[in-house]
């Protein structure tokens, strides 16, 4: 393990990401959603098959034993996707990314449900708190008032829809990885939602001007080199070591906004989304905190039995 190199990826990810969806929102005056989630994931391509290929896996590293497993997590992160890039062309850059900390949050409970991972009160109770902190963000925009406005209230709407299929998407991904290689996982989920994105063609599709090509192209480069980074910190650190790193993209989102976006949060928002922050490192430390125990346990078993 090199925990400094884990984090370092895990940071660097995060910036591609977020440097991700500023291009992705930049063009989505111009292009439909489900035009850039094609652009995001069939540019990523080039990037993970060279990824492939200095790991010695461009001939094995695809192959699957569960194809219909690899078909559903990309039906669902697909669809996640492209309900983020909607609101995302709805919604400020920082309550995109507030609103997407639920996601986390998410997977507990869908642990608990569909792989019957056991959650206790204290997990159960810091996802409540989350959940708060997300209905805190969401309140202005659900709020019925003449201030009212209709297109943030559905950017508000379809970004929590997609956070929920996202955490979902985590759920299929853990069930993948019992049988399935990181490689695999990452490679057909780029194929899935490049092929899946094409039937939103009948939706109005465009023929993009060069600058805004060139930013649906980054942003499917960035998305790869970031996938890249992403599934790397892990292979150089604990999970639960590097997670809390995730939220650094809120102060990417909150300066990405303001400078390029002219877009000030709301102290509700700020609030909202501190409280989410709060909740999810809450449960990091508890997940970190039972592995140890885990493994201290193991290793106590262990010496008994020498």
């Amino acid at each position: 393990m090199q925990p400094l190199r884990g984090i370092l990826f895990k940071v660097l990810s995060v910036c591609m990401f977020m440097a991700m969806a500023s291009l992705i929102k930049a063009a989505s005056a111009d292009v439909p959603p489900g035009q850039a989630v094609f652009f995001r994931s069939f540019f990523a391509l080039p990037i993970i098959f060279g990824w492939l290929a200095i790991r010695g896996e461009l001939r094995h590293g695809w192959k699957t034993s569960n194809p219909m497993g690899h078909f559903w997590r990309g039906l669902v992160g697909t669809s996640a996707m492209g309900l983020g890039f909607t609101g995302l062309g709805l919604l400020p850059l920082p309550e995109v990314t507030a609103i997407g900390y639920a996601a986390p949050l998410l997977v507990v409970v869908f642990a608990a449900m569909f792989l019957n991972e056991e959650v206790r009160a204290f997990r159960l109770s810091a996802v409540a708190l989350g959940m708060i902190g997300v209905l805190i963000v969401l309140s202005p925009r659900l709020s019925v008032g003449a201030a009212l406005n209709v297109s943030e209230t559905l950017g508000a709407v379809v970004v929590l829809m997609g956070a929920v299929l996202a955490a979902l998407a985590q759920v299929f991904v853990r069930k993948l990885v019992a049988t399935e290689s990181t490689a695999a996982i990452v490679f057909w989920f780029t194929v899935t939602s490049s092929f899946l994105s094409l039937f939103t063609l009948p939706w109005g599709w465009v023929v993009p001007g060069w600058s805004v090509a060139v930013m649906l192209i980054m942003a499917g480069l960035l998305g790869g080199v970031g996938q890249i980074f992403l599934t790397s910190s892990y292979r150089f650190a604990d999970a639960s070591l590097v997670a809390p790193f995730d939220y650094t993209s809120m102060i990417l989102a909150l300066t990405i906004g303001y400078l390029v976006f002219d877009e000030v949060p709301t102290g509700t928002m700020m609030v909202g989304a501190g409280i989410v922050i709060f909740a999810g490192v809450l449960i990091i430390w508890r997940e970190r905190h039972l592995g140890l125990q885990r493994a201290q346990q193991r290793k106590a078993t262990g010496n008994v039995g020498s």
